[in-house]
């Protein structure tokens, strides 16, 4: 059973890239397809909930906005950086494939040579995942304060999918729409502390979660670098949204037995940020008050592995969660996995 006695949550530390693209400023790029194939004007915000998604500037590495956030991450928790025993960088985007991008956060927050660091990679669970293997070792003793970082970088991402459906004059109605749910994907970074609690007790306690996978559907969304059109991801997005949601019910119903919890009890929903049609199917099939579920959609798009962690981080920020109350992180991957965690804020 995943549960924790033992681990405090500490504030987050939220980074928001300078740039902003508006979904309206990528269908200006993409006028010439658009005319072509006939699709009316404001399809993307229309279809996904997504009004802008932010960008960070030329040159900016995953580990810088990791290590942005860590930075701030630190200073509001109150541990000393000499403390930290555990950093894990938990990211799609990476610097490089060696050495793990954990080392350049480690030496940019100048951490002790003592700390264990790697990077953990599952699409976007990382950060979620990277929390129960800290959170685990809290548990055990093994550490006493962790950091977890995540800076995710859509611009490659986005900028190649701009050129390939400008360029492949072979695209149709139909084949277009794999395409588009890179067009939602957005850049960020955010970073926690975790600590025992009889070391730096802040207050906020994790106390467990569930996860489920669905591998048979791993086909659904895949991404990765092309040699001469740079990154590309490509989504059944239909089939994703229903395999996805069937997986996150099943987690859900296991969630609810090892924390003894009933969705009554939750005060604030954060989740992976998709899109709407997305949240809408996932507060109804899992019978979930949809007043509770903070949101970032809107104005930050599906941000990886940030998402769910930064949401909180902002919803927080913003008063949505008061000490005292019940958080659940909701998170959904390609994969497929689901991984939600309980917090007693």
């Amino acid at each position: 059973m995943m549960r924790w006695e033992r681990v405090c949550v500490h504030e987050f530390g939220a980074v928001l890239p300078p740039v902003e693209l508006s979904s309206a400023a990528i269908e200006e790029q993409l006028r010439p397809v658009y005319e072509r194939l006939k699709l009316p004007a404001g399809r993307l915000e229309l279809m996904t909930g997504i009004g802008a998604r932010r960008l960070w500037e030329p040159g900016t590495r995953p580990s810088d906005g990791a290590a942005a956030a860590g930075r701030l991450a630190l200073d509001r928790s109150g541990v000393p950086a000499e403390a930290i025993g555990c950093l894990l960088f938990t990211s799609v985007s990476r610097d490089m494939m060696e050495p793990a991008t954990a080392a350049f956060v480690h030496r940019s927050l100048g951490l002790p040579d003592s700390c264990l660091l790697f990077d953990i990679s599952n699409a976007c669970l990382g950060f979620l995942d990277g929390m129960v293997m800290l959170a685990n070792m809290l548990e055990l003793g093994q550490v006493q304060a962790g950091l977890v970082v995540a800076g995710e970088t859509a611009e490659d991402l986005v900028r190649s999918t701009l050129a390939h459906l400008r360029t492949d004059t072979s695209l149709t109605r139909k084949s277009i729409k794999p395409l588009f749910a890179s067009l939602t994907i957005g850049s960020g970074a955010v970073a926690v502390v975790l600590s025992r609690q009889d070391v730096a007790d802040s207050g906020h306690r994790l106390i467990g979660g569930a996860c489920r996978a669905n591998t048979r559907y791993n086909d659904l969304c895949q991404g990765g670098q092309n040699a001469e059109q740079g990154t590309l991801m490509s989504t059944d997005s239909e089939q994703l949204l229903e395999k996805g949601i069937d997986t996150a019910a099943r987690c859900w119903q296991e969630f609810q037995q090892v924390l003894g919890w009933a969705a009554v009890d939750i005060d604030r929903f954060f989740c992976h940020q998709v899109g709407r049609a997305h949240a809408q199917r996932l507060f109804s099939t899992l019978a979930l008050d949809p007043a509770r579920n903070f949101e970032t959609l809107p104005y930050l798009g599906n941000v990886g592995s940030v998402s769910a962690p930064i949401t909180m981080a902002l919803g927080i920020e913003q008063g949505a969660l008061a000490p005292g109350q019940r958080a659940a992180l909701l998170g959904i991957g390609s994969g497929i996995n689901s991984l939600m965690l309980g917090i007693d804020w």
